[in-house]
């Protein structure tokens, strides 16, 4: 089996108050990113470029504790690789070969 890349986006917000909060990342259980974030009222549209065989991932964004806030993740789709990849309802990416 070959490895496929596939462009997974998805729009990110958090409601938040104190400092700012850290959210993580992960496709599978491998962590792609930690980020701070930094905004209010806007979102974020991330981007993760994932390189990985054939297979059922899911995908995580969660709040790093001890956080005071609520993460949204909305729209998530494909943006490359749709030809041989999507996303089920569930939050899992699907990679054929």
């Amino acid at each position: 089996m070959t490895r496929k890349e596939v462009v997974v986006c998805a729009d990110v917000s958090v409601a938040w108050q104190g400092d700012p909060p850290n959210y993580r990342v992960y496709v599978g259980d491998e962590m792609f990113t930690e980020r701070t974030w930094i905004w209010q009222e806007q979102y974020l549209e991330e981007m993760l470029v994932v390189n990985a065989l054939p297979g059922k991932y899911n995908l995580r964004w969660e709040l790093v504790p001890p956080a005071q806030g609520k993460i949204l993740v909305t729209n998530i789709r494909i943006k490359h690789g749709s030809h041989h990849a999507h996303i089920k309802k569930d939050s899992q990416l699907r990679i054929t070969q």
